[in-house]
């Protein structure tokens, strides 16, 4: 859509979203970062532009929100020469009319990178110029690592000045891209104006967007003034019942609460989603989260099972908003208890392990052993050592480092297969997995002689796509017929195309949705074939192959490499072209 496609649901968008980033667990403790948060964005494809943005989002933060507009900062891109991208002076002349509007001088300082801001700090500046690093979005990161073909541009980000108060000096001088816990970023307009071409320069767009993301608990937290976004509504409550239950204060056990109050709340929205807690993919996220605010328990002198107690309040607090945290309230309660159940009696096993390393002492590969192994944190391991007093390899922290390196990077690895829908997954080999998806689907139903069986999540890599569905365990000629039929309509090179609906007309179409999926208004419906012969008409964003037979090129054929079950009444096929 950003590169040029009549978006179904219009040319302005806005939404809340729930959303979950396990990679900052281990920054979870500090007065900013959580796992879980809700984004407020909105869109506009070739609608408005800088100018309404900017002055929209202002009024929004000053007049609806309420914040002080003195303590607002912003930044800009400073341009890139090599590769005939300008300094965005555009945004920054509307900033400074913003904010002259309400009598603040907007001074401009050009500072280019985090690091020479950490030296020269604001000089007076309200609006700062910062290089690609800072102010520039690519699905790759700085200007260089713009993919070919990718929508691109400049961004404008947002800081709230908590005060001076709030700076730690050991990070330099105070600059709003800087960490020194003055500043906290609230919100990032992304203008998608560009697009780099196969050369490696980049054109402008012939339409231009808006992209902008804001965290829901800065906002908060910057309208209560308090740097602290555990103090906001919507985390307070988890942490004075946590107070209450172990009868230590937040302000000196401040980090702990902190933990366990984000853990828990995004455990009980992955539980929401249908998640489970596994030693899989979102599954371990989510058993990760609960071990981890399980072991910080320990610290507030909680030894007993109290989930029970900590989960409801997370749930009155998101009913209203999320009615199916109401829906749901006993089933998430049930599988967060038992996890936790479970995991005591582990943490248990993880004490006796220790026993074992009480003569020869600890490196760091057992260190990762008991990480990885048993659940245990490194902080829980070497303070259960100093407690028994076994001894640690003089180097066991790069051994542990170097560990958890490796597995940070085939997480990493493996985070940039997952196949998610719009932008992503343009290379060839995800759009042949996409359509296979589909097919596999349509075949299930056929086979299966089910037509109303659904799917209850899908991901695809570069190497396999995975299909979950409601059914009984195959029998090996179903397996068989279906890959049989998949590869009978690939050879028919059947031709695949879109078009978009009303939600209403395309579901009495009898268009084919995910299990759980909410849709707006319109939809995108993709079919595969034609005329009497459509096999496939299923609600999809895409991207998609344009004929069946791309599938094949190269003499690959579909196979189900494996089927098992995922859940309770939930099967799942891995499949490959190969």
């Amino acid at each position: 859509y950003l590169l040029g496609q009549d978006h179904p649901q219009g040319t302005k968008l806005a939404d809340s979203q729930t959303c979950l980033r396990a990679q900052d667990i281990e920054d979870v403790g500090d007065n900013r970062h959580t796992t879980f948060f809700e984004m407020l964005g909105n869109w506009s494809m070739g609608e408005y532009f800088k100018r309404q943005q900017i002055e929209w989002f202002f009024e929004f933060l000053t007049e609806i929100v309420g914040l002080d507009p003195h303590k607002i900062y912003v930044s800009c891109f400073i341009g890139d020469e090599k590769n005939n991208i300008p300094r965005d002076d555009e945004a920054a002349q509307i900033w400074q009319e913003v904010f002259t509007k309400k009598g603040i001088e907007a001074k401009i300082v050009e500072l280019d990178s985090a690091e020479n801001g950490d030296k020269l700090g604001m000089q007076g500046g309200r609006i700062f110029f910062y290089n690609d690093k800072e102010n520039w979005w690519s699905r790759g990161g700085g200007i260089d690592s713009t993919p070919i073909g990718d929508p691109c541009g400049p961004d404008s980000e947002v800081f709230y000045d908590f005060g001076e108060q709030h700076h730690d000096a050991s990070f330099g001088q105070a600059h709003p891209a800087s960490d020194s816990g003055r500043f906290m970023e609230i919100g990032n307009q992304v203008f998608m104006q560009y697009r780099r071409l196969d050369d490696g320069s980049f054109e402008p767009l012939k339409r231009k967007n808006v992209d902008f993301g804001g965290g829901l608990e800065r906002i908060a937290a910057a309208a209560i003034d308090s740097p602290d976004v555990f103090k906001i509504s919507l985390l307070r409550p988890i942490i004075d019942k946590l107070e209450s239950l172990s009868g230590k204060e937040y302000s000196t056990h401040t980090a702990s609460m902190r933990v366990i109050a984000d853990h828990l709340r995004a455990a009980v929205f992955l539980a929401v989603d249908g998640c489970m807690p596994s030693n899989k993919e979102q599954g371990y996220v989510m058993r990760r989260l609960l071990r981890r605010a399980i072991r910080y328990s320990f610290d507030l002198g909680i030894e007993q099972n109290f989930l029970e107690e900590v989960v409801p309040v997370i749930a009155d607090l998101y009913e209203a908003d999320f009615p199916e945290v109401k829906e749901n309230r006993e089933q998430i309660i049930a599988v967060l208890v038992k996890e936790e159940k479970a995991f005591r009696q582990t943490l248990r096993k993880g004490l006796r392990q220790m026993q074992h390393y009480i003569d020869d002492g600890l490196t760091g590969e057992e260190l990762f052993t008991l990480y990885d192994t048993f659940g245990f944190p490194v902080e829980l391991s070497t303070e259960e050592a100093y407690k028994q007093g076994i001894k640690l390899s003089d180097n066991w922290r790069a051994e542990f480092d170097a560990r958890m390196a490796e597995q940070r990077q085939r997480s990493k690895t493996a985070r940039k297969g997952q196949f998610s829908g719009g932008l992503e997954g343009h290379d060839p080999i995800h759009l042949k997995y996409h359509t296979a998806t589909h097919l596999l689907g349509a075949a299930l139903r056929k086979v299966l002689k089910v037509p109303d069986l659904q799917q209850h999540g899908s991901n695809i890599t570069s190497e396999r796509l995975r299909f979950d569905f409601n059914h009984d365990k195959l029998t090996p000629e179903e397996k068989q017929a279906v890959e049989d039929q998949v590869n009978a309509w690939i050879d028919a090179d059947l031709p695949v195309s879109f078009a978009v609906y009303p939600t209403d007309e395309a579901l009495k179409m009898g268009a084919i949705g995910a299990f759980g999926e909410r849709y707006g208004d319109e939809v995108k419906v993709y079919s595969i074939g034609e005329g009497d012969n459509v096999v496939s008409f299923e609600v999809c964003g895409g991207p998609h192959v344009e004929h069946t037979g791309t599938l094949a090129e190269g003499g690959k054929r579909f196979k189900i490499n494996k089927e098992e079950s995922s859940s309770a009444g939930i099967r799942r096929i891995k499949a490959v072209l190969k």
